[in-house]
């Protein structure tokens, strides 16, 4: 099909860009808030804190299941028709969030917000990529980075003010004039290019292949499950967990074997061949399990262990998402001067550097030490992000924008939904191991131990108690900071695996080719 191969979009590429960003921010934003409006969301709907967890769970089953065919929605339906969809969706869904009065109300408002919410990410990327020439996607991607990165890094923040100020409604209610606004300027900023409309109008009269889109809906929505519930369920040792496993993988396996030989798939696999994009999934993977896998991390230790409330963890963690959006900036104006490959090696170095650095964190750290180490931890993952979503469309025909966008997408969330069940196993183990190693040293007998313990009862004592009562209180208060001290140690490993993780991957980028000098539109595509 012959079409104009330089075409361009009849609005200032920026202002498209600002228009899709603006809705994904809105979803990002929207997840990280709900985390932590939870425990209130149980409390109000009379909900246990486990059936609350549903409400997040729910969510991301229906946003991963979307993601990976969204590509296949786009070039089916038209894809300026499935982003406004999605954005209508998404509006209206939270706003039936924030009424809900009951918790299976809230969850299936929720699922049906996932399906509107997933579209919007690979969408945005895949419009930022046609309406930008080759030279200009990096510091256009660093508009669309800022949506992605950011918008966690404020929402734990804004959850805790919304949360404590006014209720866990509002947390959705939030969502609707900017859904609107998205809504307004989509419609008249957001255009298909003639690739596209060429290849919906050939879809006209295809037959569906309803088999695929049940083997990836099926399979993703149970694996995403495994990983959501695998910790809390005691992993292999839940008949649920071992079942969802043992169905995930002969779905999803299936699934690679009928996509693979399909005329028309549902998910075009094949891609990943292309020795670009191949890598550029798997290191969206990991740039995945890095990015969620942290921003679970650092709130968690400084709830449980410093005693920091919701708002002030989110308060410690801000600061760093001004960073991000700096160096979006910066990694967005280097990446048309340097070889991009380099840009995601040193990227990689500075993350891990930065994740190692957290070793260093004790029971006694400030809140103002935490800040500059999360603010150092968090340079380097623009230079990596950037890159990777320029890099992934080299070689690859203008026709699979929305495909290679659904999939580079996936494997980013799957990552981080893979990387936190991972890690939350990790910690959880490694502080029992830590427990037992502390405990052989902590017992009567023990000359640190024995003073401890004498020092604490004589404070307590000191405060009217027998002494009786005091040595039990000071053998509670040592078992109490026991149990700290491990979990703290569990920690500083988790964040030393993953900068081993990350430096093992500084290679990685050099495998992948570089992007031509000037966008010249692919042979294949033109042959479409």
């Amino acid at each position: 099909m012959a079409y104009d191969a330089n075409w361009k979009p009849k609005h200032n590429p920026w202002a498209i860009a600002l228009t899709v960003t603006l809705a994904t921010f809105m979803e990002v934003l929207d997840t990280s808030i709900a985390n932590v409006a939870l425990p209130h969301m149980a409390g109000s709907l009379g909900a246990s804190q486990d059936e609350a967890t549903w409400v997040l769970t729910s969510y991301l089953v229906a946003s991963a299941i979307i993601l990976p065919i969204s590509g296949w929605l786009s070039d089916r339906f038209g894809r300026k028709r499935f982003y406004i969809t999605c954005v209508i969706m998404f509006t209206v869904c939270s706003l039936l969030c924030g009424l809900a009065p009951t918790l299976p109300f809230l969850i299936v408002a929720r699922v049906l917000q996932g399906l509107g919410g997933g579209g919007l990410a690979p969408s945005e990327q895949a419009i930022l990529a046609d309406t930008f020439p080759v030279e200009k996607r990096g510091q256009a991607f660093a508009v669309y980075g800022m949506a992605v990165v950011v918008a966690p890094a404020i929402g734990p923040t804004l959850g805790g003010w919304i949360t404590d100020n006014f209720n866990w409604h509002w947390i959705f209610f939030i969502n609707i004039p900017i859904g609107l606004f998205s809504i307004w300027l989509s419609s008249r900023m957001v255009e298909d290019p003639p690739q596209l409309i060429e290849r919906r109008k050939a879809s006209i009269g295809k037959k569906v292949d309803f088999t695929g889109l049940a083997l990836v809906a099926g399979g993703v929505g149970v694996l995403e499950f495994f990983l959501d519930k695998g910790q809390e369920k005691d992993w292999f040792g839940s008949s649920a967990i071992t079942t969802a496993a043992i169905v995930a993988a002969v779905l999803l396996v299936t699934f690679v074997f009928w996509e693979w030989n399909h005329e028309d798939p549902i998910v075009d696999l094949k891609l990943l061949k292309n020795r670009n994009f191949g890598t550029a999934v798997f290191l969206q993977l990991v740039l995945g399990m890095v990015l969620f896998g942290s921003t679970v991390l650092i709130p968690q230790y400084l709830q449980t262990l410093l005693g920091f409330t919701a708002q002030l963890a989110g308060e410690a963690l801000s600061p760093a998402g001004f960073v991000m959006m700096f160096m979006m900036f910066v990694a967005g104006r280097l990446i048309g001067k340097m070889d991009p490959r380099l840009l995601v090696c040193i990227g990689y170095v500075i993350t891990a550097v930065g994740l190692y650095n957290l070793t260093r964190l004790s029971l006694d750290t400030s809140f103002a030490t935490i800040t500059q180490w999360r603010m150092f931890q968090v340079i380097g993952l623009p230079l990596v992000f950037i890159p990777i979503s320029t890099l992934n469309y080299v070689g690859v025909p203008t026709t699979k924008m929305n495909q290679i966008s659904s999939l580079s997408n996936f494997a980013r969330n799957l990552g981080g939904s893979a990387g936190t069940a991972l890690l939350t196993t990790f910690l959880a183990r490694t502080a029992q191991t830590h427990q037992m190693q502390l405990s052989a040293h902590s017992g009567a007998g023990q000359a640190g131990y024995d003073n401890y313990i004498s020092h604490v009862a004589h404070i307590v004592q000191l405060q009217g108690m027998s002494a009786a009562q005091a040595g039990q209180v000071a053998v509670g208060y040592a078992y109490q900071q026991m149990l700290r001290q491990a979990s703290m140690l569990a920690y500083k490993n988790a964040f030393a695996i993953l900068s081993g993780v990350i430096i093992c991957l500084t290679p990685l980028p050099f495998v992948m080719r570089l992007p031509a000098k000037t966008a010249k539109p692919s042979p294949e595509a033109a042959a479409h």
